[in-house]
């Protein structure tokens, strides 16, 4: 809350602190949402919302669709000095190394942003896929098991709606892509707590994942290990990884907790 003492000095930009509000608008809840619903969350006219939101959309940071508008990627922009700032390879760095030491695999952790996931660290004991994983690299999310974990936090409603607005493809001949058979095994994900996705991305590539939660209970964070294909590597995946895996999850969840961090999330589910 700001000091009316300040509000009312010549330093003061009320363009910005409304233009401010009218990104924060926009939350789990609300991804998607009309001027009026705007104007109205923030106790703003239509004329001075519809001000903000042009000019946001001008920006890059809002996107529009039919009267609905919806924040787009770049908002992230707006947290990565802040992510920077408190080092996020510093806080999951030790579990995580410490989980492709035990397991002798890599692991990998990212966020959602629309139909990818992101990646903002890694531990890579030996390249598996053909593509190079770093961060900042992205993969389409249906098929990848961080992205699963991440999908099947959604509310049954954010769930329908992400997959009736985006297009999912067969990248390989295990890809389960098909609507109706990708919500069922998001749906089995919730249900388990883990994502196993065995050569849905690359032939010969398997992985399993666990989400990582904030101290509100919401999965942040996908967190997982790859590993090469064999015909018995879900049950060992299940038996040898995921336990360790759990262990990396909980340390860095007490990390963030104990530093007071608070991961940086995406508001829109498009």
């Amino acid at each position: 809350m700001l000091r009316p003492s300040f509000t009312n000095s010549p330093d003061y930009i009320q363009s910005l602190d409304r233009g401010l509000q009218v990104l924060r608008a926009f939350n789990r809840e609300r991804p998607r949402c009309t001027l009026s619903e705007i104007a109205t969350q923030i106790g703003l006219s239509r004329a001075v919302a519809r001000r903000s939101l042009l000019t946001l959309q001008h920006l890059g940071y809002v996107a529009a669709q039919g009267r609905q508008f919806f924040l787009t990627p770049r908002v992230l922009e707006l947290g990565y000095s802040y992510l920077a700032s408190l080092d996020l390879t510093d806080l999951a760095h030790e579990p995580m190394e410490k989980l492709s030491q035990r397991v002798g695999e890599s692991c990998s952790m990212a966020v959602l942003d629309g139909s990818e996931i992101v990646y903002v660290a890694r531990v890579a004991v030996r390249r598996l896929m053909s593509v190079a994983l770093g961060v900042g690299a992205r993969l389409p999310a249906f098929a990848a098991s961080m992205g699963r974990v991440l999908l099947a936090d959604k509310s049954d409603d954010e769930l329908t709606a992400w997959l009736r607005e985006n297009t999912f493809r067969s990248i390989t001949a295990h890809t389960v892509y098909k609507t109706r058979a990708l919500q069922a095994e998001i749906l089995k994900v919730r249900r388990q707590g883990y994502a196993f996705v065995s050569q849905e991305l690359e032939l010969g590539l398997c992985s399993i994942a666990v989400p990582v939660r904030s101290a509100t209970g919401q999965a942040v964070y996908g967190l997982n290990v790859s590993m090469r294909y064999s015909d018995d590597v879900q049950a060992l995946a299940r038996k040898k990884i995921l336990p360790p895996l759990h262990r990396a999850r909980e340390a860095i969840e007490s990390a963030i907790a104990r530093d007071g961090w608070r991961p940086l999330t995406i508001s829109r589910n498009a």
